[in-house]
């Protein structure tokens, strides 16, 4: 019986092509090509540069990637400089950023033209904690003794320094005044990490840092936390310093400070990602949350490890943007095109 060809088989025939029998190629996954950037919209020393430079030599210890990463911190504008650069940058899987509040309170406080939805969410790699700080020479122990300082003192008397203004570390201030009843002196500055050591030579009185921006200065000695602002204590309970752990430090709500705040610790791509980028850059977070390393410094940030990828993560966002607007709108830090 003579075997029947199929239409291919004609077509070369006629063309006076030979047909021969080859393999049909198979398509690889999609993965980075050139270098990766991964965008801090804050300055250096503060929890998302911390995050970030540890995601990228936990990448690099462990080959997790083929290409480099690159960390760039542009954290002109609040953060501004970053999310215009990525919003900029469609269509470039080769660039991400690593985001905290300042993805909600830039836009709503200077009005640049710029949401999360202009830009792809990734993952969420944790949520990070809110901690009132002192430098451990005052005599405060209680976050209790240190509001009735404020509230016996006079409005300005006592100067809270934090990262940027109208960001998450001012509107926990506000927070602060309205439970005291007392002005505080607030005093902005670039980063996490300076805000630390403008408090270990006593030119401020207090920060609200995250646990990861002051746990060294705590560790040697030179700061005391005095409450988190969580609904619930922290699970850490290994010795942070030779006497305490992060379990030991009580919520501040529990000190009659009745302020909650936590912050977004996420990963971000420009939009026009597609489905298969996307997907890269989820387990190659997935990857890093599962070493050693990320762990430690979960330890040491004493992070609320929250993960979340998909719809999840983006109800999650959708959520968090309305908050901050209602607690922008709060403290009065809308730019005027937003209200």
């Amino acid at each position: 019986m003579q075997a029947r060809m199929s239409a291919g088989s004609v077509i070369a025939l006629l063309l006076g092509v030979t047909v021969t029998s080859a393999p049909v190629p198979s398509f690889a996954a999609w993965e980075p090509a050139r270098p990766v950037e991964l965008i801090v919209p804050a300055g250096t020393g503060g929890g998302a540069d911390q995050m970030a430079r540890v995601i990228q030599g936990i990448i690099s210890k462990h080959n997790l990637m083929k290409q480099p990463m690159i960390v760039v911190n542009k954290a002109g504008g609040a953060g501004g400089e970053g999310f215009l650069d990525v919003k900029a940058s469609r269509n470039n899987p080769h660039k991400l950023i690593i985001t905290l509040s300042n993805l909600f309170t830039t836009p709503l406080a200077t009005g640049i033209p710029f949401s999360y939805k202009d830009i792809t969410p990734v993952t969420m790699m944790a949520l990070d904690e809110f901690v009132l700080w002192v430098n451990a020479d005052k005599p405060y122990k209680t976050a209790k003794e240190y509001v009735e300082a404020i509230k016996s003192g006079s409005d300005g008397q006592f100067r809270m320094g934090g990262t940027g203004s109208k960001q998450e570390d001012q509107i926990i201030t506000v927070a602060l005044e309205k439970a005291t009843g007392k002005k505080l002196t607030y005093i902005p500055y670039k980063g996490g990490g300076e805000v630390a050591v403008q408090l270990v030579g006593n030119h401020i009185d207090s920060t609200v840092n995250n646990p990861i921006e002051a746990v060294a200065q705590w560790r040697g000695g030179k700061l005391r936390p005095l409450c988190v602002f969580d609904s619930k204590q922290l699970d850490y309970n290994d010795k942070v310093t030779s006497e305490h752990s992060w379990s030991e430090v009580p919520t501040c709500k529990s000190q009659g400070l009745d302020v909650e705040y936590v912050m977004l610790r996420g990963i971000f791509m420009p939009s026009g990602a597609t489905p298969d980028q996307v997907a890269y850059y989820v387990d190659l977070m997935k990857k890093v949350r599962e070493t050693p390393e990320w762990a430690q410094l979960m330890k040491d940030g004493a992070f609320n490890q929250t993960a979340l990828t998909g719809p999840d993560f983006v109800k999650w966002v959708d959520a968090a943007e309305k908050t901050h607007e209602t607690l922008m709108k709060e403290s009065g830090f809308l730019a005027a095109a937003s209200q």
